[in-house]
């Protein structure tokens, strides 16, 4: 079972080609990722347990309702992802896009449960979380930035910076949120990431309430 939650669930979807289902492959060839993306959003509902796939409408509501310019929310969703998905690519702007998985996570889950209500975004904003985040990602932060230089050559539109993006959701968003994006950069990337850095990360997940597996799962540990 996953151990992911939310969005950052949803983009490690991105690197799990092989294991969508044959709808959603055959939407991703014939309709193109961003409906894909949809009928992967759904699929959350099934896949997840109730609290983690309750997470994936936070987090959409948690980015909708904020105050990040477009390219931000892009950047900082591409580079969790490695760059496997961009909705900017198929000319879908960030928060339509968004607009368009908080949909379909709705529609699935008043399926599953006529009369279902979306809980409220909650967003972690408690300064020293914030503080605590922004200090554990100062760690790796000119590594990540190296290897999302690489990851840039290969995706034909203009992108801001991935490390000061997520450091905006972590301040003006929310520190959850931003942190597991953050994560699952570390990941996609394949970042080197020595012992002491480990332990920061477990440390800081344990103050979230994330199980130490869903930080220390596909990190590349040096």
């Amino acid at each position: 079972m996953t151990r992911e939650t939310g969005l950052s669930w949803l983009s490690e979807q991105c690197g799990e080609l092989t294991e969508l289902l044959p709808a959603e492959l055959d939407c991703l060839v014939e309709r193109g990722p961003v409906s894909a993306m949809v009928l992967i959003a759904e699929r959350s509902v099934s896949d997840l347990d109730g609290s983690a796939a309750l997470q994936l409408g936070r987090d959409v509501r948690r980015l909708l309702d904020s105050a990040l310019p477009e390219g931000t929310v892009r950047t900082a969703w591409v580079g969790s992802t490695d760059h496997v998905f961009d909705p900017c690519k198929e000319d879908v702007a960030p928060r339509a896009w968004l607009e368009r998985i908080g949909s379909a996570w709705l529609s699935a889950e008043v399926r599953r449960a006529p009369g279902f209500v979306p809980p409220a975004a909650d967003p972690v904003t408690d300064d020293a979380l914030r503080d605590a985040v922004l200090r554990v990602m100062g760690r790796a932060a000119h590594d990540l930035t190296l290897a999302d230089e690489v990851g840039q050559r290969f995706n034909s539109l203009p992108q801001t910076g991935l490390v000061p993006a997520l450091e905006q959701v972590v301040v003006q968003v929310c520190a959850d949120l931003g942190f597991r994006l953050f994560l699952r950069a570390m990941k996609a990337y394949s970042v080197p990431v020595d012992t002491s850095t480990l332990e920061a990360f477990v440390a800081l997940g344990r103050r979230l309430g994330y199980p130490d597996l869903l930080v220390e799962e596909g990190l590349n540990r040096r």
